[in-house]
């Protein structure tokens, strides 16, 4: 008898509490715009945070209840998916060229000096392999202590197998059809040497690839192929896209003209053009 009360008990507390739930979700009832699961279809799914937003799901909810979308952007579906979010919803976006990530840093095993007398001036760092870490304690293997430290912490955070160390160089590389512009290994490199820049026509740009700011003699001494802060290339520029501040140089892509004259006059090969069809010798 004891057990038949105690099924009838649980039984009685299950339908109350049932009922409690069901009264709480009328009352506290959401409803949501069906338009938010469409657009998010229409994105990625990538879940990067590129846009500025923790996923897909929250992007696609601020584009619909945003009336002006011009400020949002998905980076990784890039200009022909906004173009497709803002036609379905009927606003309009803007446009935004393609960036890729590029390397400002040249300065491989090869062209940065790595021997005793180096050495003997630095610490030998013995830690975790990250460049954060390593950054936070060490100036590197050589004489630069702006460039890349090769630990990989940009590959790390990479979801797009977009970026590796090459192991000849010890330098990151970019594999360009894999980029999206997603920004990460921008924000993971704490040596700031990722930037993200416009492809350009036809996937053509010029760029320095240094961002070593110590003056001239200290940075040849350092490394092979970093700015000297000469300043050849302002003056070669006719289009005024090249600054120099703390003996550093540096093209702005929405100036540059891609004439290439700073390549040619730069006396340190710093200065790198891509996607250009090889010279005629």
């Amino acid at each position: 008898m004891t057990l038949l009360y105690t099924i009838l008990a649980l039984v009685v507390l299950g339908v109350f509490l049932a009922v409690v739930l069901f009264v709480v979700a009328r009352r506290f009832h959401v409803v949501e715009d069906p338009r938010i699961d469409q657009t998010e279809s229409l994105l990625p799914g990538a879940n990067c945070g590129a846009c500025g937003f923790p996923g897909c799901r929250a992007m696609a909810e601020a584009l619909v209840k945003e009336d002006d979308i011009s400020s949002l952007f998905c980076p990784v579906g890039g200009a022909d998916t906004m173009k497709s979010v803002a036609e379905f919803l009927g606003k309009a976006a803007a446009e935004r060229e393609p960036e890729v990530a590029v390397v400002r840093c040249a300065g491989s095993c090869a062209l940065r000096p790595d021997g005793t007398a180096v050495r003997a001036r630095l610490s030998t760092y013995d830690g975790a392999r990250s460049c954060a870490i390593e950054a936070s304690t060490y100036s590197g293997d050589t004489g630069c202590s702006f460039g890349c430290l090769g630990q990989g912490d940009c590959v790390v955070v990479c979801d797009f197998d977009a970026i590796h160390i090459n192991p000849a160089s010890g330098l990151p590389e970019v594999v360009e059809a894999n980029c999206t512009s997603c920004g990460k290994c921008v924000k993971a490199c704490p040596k700031a040497i990722i930037e993200l820049r416009r492809r350009g026509p036809k996937g053509r740009r010029v760029f320095v690839s240094c961002v070593s700011r110590d003056k001239g003699a200290v940075t040849r001494k350092a490394c092979a192929v970093g700015c000297i802060g000469c300043g050849k290339c302002v003056k070669v520029c006719e289009f005024e896209a090249i600054s120099l501040e703390n003996n550093l140089a540096y093209i702005d892509p929405v100036k540059c003209r891609l004439c290439r004259k700073c390549v040619s006059e730069c006396p340190q090969n710093t200065i790198i053009e891509v996607g250009f069809p090889a010279k005629k010798i």
